[in-house]
C-alpha cells in the first residue's frame, strides 16, 4: 500500500543499532550479558506489534457470502481483545473493541472482523483513529446499511508514567449509517455489548 511507510528502507542492522542507542541513553551497557541479545528480541517483537503495516485490512472483507435467507438485522461481533502502541509515546494500548453492522444483501466471515480490528492495531495509533479507521473500512468495503464500533482500553502511555492513573480506561465510538441516524438501533447495540444508560 502506497501510503504505508516502507520498513525496507531501514535494515536490521540499523534497527538494532537504534535499540542500542536507547540502552545507552538510558544509563545501561549493551554489551553486558542481559542486554547483549537485546536489540534482536526488541526488532523481532517490532514485527509483530506493527505487522498490520504490511497488511491492507479491507482484503479480509472481500470475500462474502449472499446465501443468509434474507437475513438482514444486526450483527455484532464484541470483546474483540487487541493490543496497540500509542503514537505519542509507544507505549501500549490494551484494549477490546465492539464491532456491529447491518448488512443489506451480504455478511462477512466473523473472524474476518477481528481480523480488521488486529490489522489496524497493529500499527501505531490514537484510539479515536482506530476506532475511525475500523469503521470506514467495514463501511467502505461492505456497504452495509450501518456500522457501528465502540473500543474500551487503557493507555500505559497514562498509567505508568505521567499521571499515573491506574484502572483508568478509554471509550471511544464511531456510528455510521442507522447506527448514527436512528437512536434505537444505536441503543439495540449499544445494549448488546453490555452498554446501557451509560453503565456496563
Amino acid at each position: 500500500m502506497s501510503d504505508l511507510p516502507d520498513s525496507t528502507e531501514v535494515t536490521r542492522e540499523q534497527a538494532e543499532e537504534a535499540v542500542r542507542i536507547l540502552l545507552r541513553w538510558s544509563g545501561e551497557d549493551p554489551q553486558r550479558e542481559g542486554l547483549l541479545d537485546t536489540p534482536k528480541r526488541v526488532v523481532k517483537a517490532y514485527r509483530d506489534w506493527f505487522s498490520g503495516y504490511q497488511i491492507d485490512p479491507g482484503e479480509y472483507l472481500s470475500r462474502t457470502f449472499k446465501e443468509v435467507a434474507g437475513y438482514d438485522e444486526m450483527v455484532v461481533l464484541r470483546d474483540i481483545e487487541f493490543e496497540s502502541h500509542c503514537e505519542h509515546h509507544m507505549a501500549p494500548i490494551v484494549g477490546r473493541a465492539h464491532v456491529g453492522y447491518l448488512p443489506t444483501n451480504r455478511v462477512v466471515g466473523i473472524s474476518k472482523l477481528a481480523r480488521v480490528v488486529d490489522a489496524f492495531a497493529r500499527r501505531f495509533q490514537v484510539q479515536e483513529k482506530l476506532t475511525a479507521e475500523i469503521a470506514q473500512c467495514i463501511q467502505e468495503h461492505l456497504q452495509p446499511a450501518g456500522v457501528a464500533v465502540v473500543i474500551d482500553a487503557s493507555h500505559e502511555c497514562m498509567t505508568t508514567r505521567g499521571v499515573h492513573k491506574r484502572g483508568v480506561s478509554m471509550i471511544t465510538s464511531q456510528m455510521l449509517g442507522s447506527f448514527r441516524d436512528d437512536a434505537r438501533t444505536r441503543a439495540e447495540f449499544l445494549q448488546f455489548i453490555g452498554i446501557h444508560g451509560g453503565h456496563r
